[in-house]
């Protein structure tokens, strides 16, 4: 599966931004979706995930309660709902998609990515 990031841009603290996720392939409903984000100098963290039904999601402590993460089977796209932003948000955001064996906040247990989108938050 091929994925492509997109919204990201530059916000005031405060704001709020929506970031999709759009998939190829007849199979994203059979994925795990996540997202991840990467500052500077900073290793890649995780974000939020959700199911392959979208059943089931999971926050890092970090953003509980301002983020929400969904998806669209229909329409191939996974989204993220990104509330109250602080300049402590400023990252490039990944979305990731692994096989449906149940979520994870592990790199290394997704095994596809996309390109990435920059999200800014001024302070």
């Amino acid at each position: 599966v091929q994925l492509q990031a997109s919204g990201g841009g530059l916000v005031q603290a405060g704001g709020s931004l929506r970031l999709s996720c759009a998939a190829s392939g007849r199979t994203f409903s059979s994925y795990d979706m996540g997202w991840f984000r990467q500052a500077p100098g900073k290793e890649r963290e995780f974000v939020a995930a959700i199911s392959w039904s979208g059943g089931s999601t999971y926050y890092a402590d970090s953003v509980k309660g301002r983020f929400t993460i969904s998806r669209d089977n229909a329409k191939n796209t996974v989204y993220l709902q990104m509330n109250s932003l602080k300049p402590e948000d400023t990252a490039v955001y990944y979305c990731a998609a692994k096989y449906g064996s149940g979520w994870s906040a592990l790199t290394y247990d997704y095994n596809f990515w996309g390109q990435g989108t920059q999200v800014t938050v001024s302070s």
